[in-house]
């Protein structure tokens, strides 16, 4: 069996209007990349009355301890108080674990 290395899964759940700045998040991080997922449910906010805004959806990229706990700083200063906007971090094991290194900021 391959060896698998130590990583965190950030995941957001957030509303689609949110879409472009939590991923610019990310990026500002330098994630090696994303998946976006449409996505519904109901929260402490209810149920949404109509999809006006784009569905909700789940943004899950795999990152090292240090950048999860910044993303998560960061979304949490900028849109939990007046946004519907939840993350979290999870312990995973990925192979290839080289293919999640952070990228080297641009700039």
């Amino acid at each position: 069996m391959k060896s698998t290395t130590p990583m965190k899964l950030v995941t957001v759940v957030t509303e689609g209007l949110l879409k472009e700045k939590v991923i610019a998040i990310l990026r500002r991080h330098s994630c090696t990349g994303f998946t976006v997922t449409r996505t519904d449910g109901e929260g402490s906010r209810g149920v949404r009355a109509s999809d006006w805004e784009g569905p909700n959806l789940k943004i899950e990229s795999i990152v090292s301890v240090e950048t999860g706990e910044a993303i998560v700083e960061e979304l949490s200063e900028k849109y939990f108080e007046n946004y519907s906007l939840i993350a979290w971090i999870t312990d995973v094991r990925v192979l290839r674990g080289e293919k999640f290194a952070t990228k080297p900021k641009e700039g």
